[in-house]
């Protein structure tokens, strides 16, 4: 059996950057409670998109490399057009999706170690090929969180990295021997099926500092697990954003290139991003019809995550049906997940037999 990457109770139209009071369907109970879902009949009765969106409705994602400052000027960029600054997720994304107050255990978050990759990126547990695959199923449903709330607030999204240039991590992956060719081309095949549902980013904002500065500060980081990093594969990296991924997406999406002294110039990049016309792409072709569309994909977080699946036999991502099992059950007994949430005695639900 296949090990999928995402859990399967996964909350629908929510997002990861404001609470919602989630209900889902819940075991025994034969009438669980229900929140208001966006849906066909909402559309027929008149509800549209395209009123709401104003000249800063985009979204707006900012890449680098690593330790390239590209988290500090995303979030300037969104305090200065007013839009929600979204960071790069972990790979505990999901758990801040379901309102956990504290991180899962990784067995309930991909099976998978950031620390254990920059430390032993060639482990024989398949960890590195893991790490990337659940960082994409992450990233996709981010990106899902900002097309939802862009279509529903009319406030753009500001974004560390997209879905879209993930493919720089796992090509230099490939390059430096920490994962497999099978692995590569099973990331493309689900990439094919999954990243054609979204629309690229209206903007792409690419930091360049050089591998050989971003080695120094992760030396500098304090942080044991990347003090280590080979500069080859920060070298990657950089050649997959320059040579690859920025001259692909020109086509349809604006690009904006700095290098670390332009991008401390907060202002500069503010009004370079005004002066854009964004004319170009597949964005601007979108009615209120294909709006619709594209909202009642994005609201459902299961149907976004099942993007990511498909039933192909791997070592580094499968495991048998007996310890699938016990790993269910095992997320099934943690505290307030038997049931849905607000029917969980063992969390102090109350009245649950009057829901």
């Amino acid at each position: 059996m296949a090990l999928r990457v995402i859990r399967l109770v996964i909350p629908s139209g929510t997002t990861a950057f404001k609470s919602f009071n989630v209900i889902q369907k819940a075991g025994v109970h034969t009438s669980p409670g229900r929140t208001l879902r966006y849906g066909w009949l909402t559309y027929a009765l008149g509800e549209r998109t395209l009123p709401r969106l104003s000249k800063t409705s985009k979204i707006i994602a900012v890449d680098g490399n690593l330790a390239s400052g590209k988290g500090a000027l995303a979030l300037k960029l969104a305090e200065n057009l007013g839009m929600l600054y979204m960071p790069e997720p972990d790979t505990f994304y999901m758990d801040k999706m379901t309102g956990e107050k504290e991180p899962l255990p990784v067995d309930f978050n991909g099976l998978c170690s950031l620390e254990k990759f920059y430390t032993d990126p060639k482990a024989a547990d398949g960890n590195s090929y893991r790490l990337q695959l659940w960082m994409y199923a992450m990233r996709l449903l981010q990106y899902s969180d900002a097309v939802e709330h862009l279509l529903t607030t009319g406030q753009g999204v500001v974004l560390e990295r997209s879905p879209f240039s993930d493919t720089v991590f796992i090509d230099a992956m490939f390059k430096e021997g920490y994962i497999r060719k099978e692995c590569v081309e099973h990331y493309n095949e689900i990439r094919h099926i999954s990243i054609c549902e979204f629309l690229l980013p209206h903007l792409n904002i690419y930091i360049d500092v050089p591998a050989e500065e971003v080695q120094k500060r992760l030396k500098q980081s304090g942080k044991s697990y990347l003090q280590n990093v080979p500069l080859s594969y920060l070298k990657n990296i950089e050649d997959g954003y320059k040579k690859t991924f920025l001259p692909q997406i020109e086509a349809d999406s604006e690009v904006l290139v700095y290098n670390e002294a332009e991008a401390l110039d907060v202002e500069k990049v503010v009004e370079d991003v005004e002066n854009l016309k964004f004319e170009k792409g597949p964005w601007v072709n979108q009615d209120d019809t294909s709006y619709h569309h594209m909202r009642m994909l994005v609201q459902d977080k299961q149907k976004v995550a099942n993007l990511t699946h498909i039933p192909n036999f791997l070592p580094e991502i499968t495991i048998g049906a007996h310890e699938y099992d016990e790993k269910y059950y095992a997320y099934r007994s943690l505290p307030g997940k038997k049931y849905a949430p607000g029917y969980n005695a063992d969390v102090g639900d109350k009245y649950i037999w009057l829901k």
